[in-house]
């Protein structure tokens, strides 16, 4: 009875805590996009424009890692931009998450990861909504494989694990380091530049791509692009990669914010 009991209690915990996700996703979606003519596909506009920009300045020289082909090169800096745009936004948004219901934590006793998790979870809805299905338009065309469109679902996967990781550390020790906004925007920059976004990824030298290697965001985006650019099937050692760094960041972050949540109180 007792372990019945407390199955019941840790399933009205699981029920309650994703009607609060939705209430709070819901919430974020129709703030951000009220009066919006577009609405979503607002976030397509950024990564269109940049690759336009990049394939004008770097197309004509990269080329010739992608088959020569700059409609190749167009689609690989596409795919990389996707990648670092979803986790800057969703892990910028995430950083002040705790701190922004601050007051509302102070009235109502709650779950405090769902607020990072709701900043990560909206930008998936927006993700899957405006980028994905052009992704799987791509990879359709491309490697005319459903095998490789059911597979892109698992760096996308690895990409919401490394943004909720590092979502529960920023917005965790933004509680104690109000100016972390301004360090953590060079922090994001490094990680782009250090991602294979507008070049590819040979033409680092050996003595760096060790060092870059530790870039979560290279195995997604290498991974992505395998599956969207070449007619092979699906590249098991990328994924895993990817997978991998995923689930040791986000059990990193998860372990970090459970430790300093009980401090969290005293400092909203």
């Amino acid at each position: 009875m007792t372990l019945l009991l407390k199955d019941n209690s840790n399933w009205l915990q699981v029920q309650r805590y994703w009607e609060l996700l939705h209430v709070l996703v819901f919430r974020t979606l129709k703030v951000r996009y009220r009066g919006s003519f577009l609405g979503v596909y607002w976030s397509l506009l950024n990564p269109l424009i940049m690759t336009g920009l990049y394939t004008a300045i770097f197309g004509a020289t990269f080329a010739s890692y992608y088959g020569n082909s700059i409609l190749n090169y167009v689609l690989a800096a596409f795919t990389g931009l996707v990648v670092i745009n979803f986790f800057s936004a969703s892990t910028t948004q995430a950083l002040s998450s705790v701190v922004n219901n601050g007051a509302l934590l102070n009235k109502i006793r709650l779950p405090v990861s769902v607020f990072p998790v709701s900043m990560i979870a909206a930008n998936v809805f927006q993700f899957a909504v405006g980028v994905l299905p052009l992704l799987v338009v791509m990879t359709l065309i491309n490697s005319k494989s459903i095998i490789n469109v059911i597979a892109l679902l698992l760096p996308f996967l690895a990409l919401i694990l490394v943004s909720i990781g590092v979502g529960f550390l920023v917005s965790a020790l933004y509680v104690f380091f109000r100016d972390l906004p301004y360090f953590y925007e060079l922090v994001v920059f490094v990680i782009w530049i250090s991602s294979p976004v507008f070049y590819p990824a040979a033409i680092v030298p050996k003595t760096v791509k060790q060092f870059l290697a530790l870039n979560p965001l290279s195995p997604i985006i290498e991974s992505i692009r395998q599956l969207t650019l070449s007619g092979t099937l699906p590249d098991l050692s990328l994924i895993g990669s990817a997978l991998l760094s995923g689930i040791i960041i986000m059990s990193l972050g998860w372990v970090c914010f459970q430790l300093w949540r009980h401090q969290f109180m005293d400092l909203l």
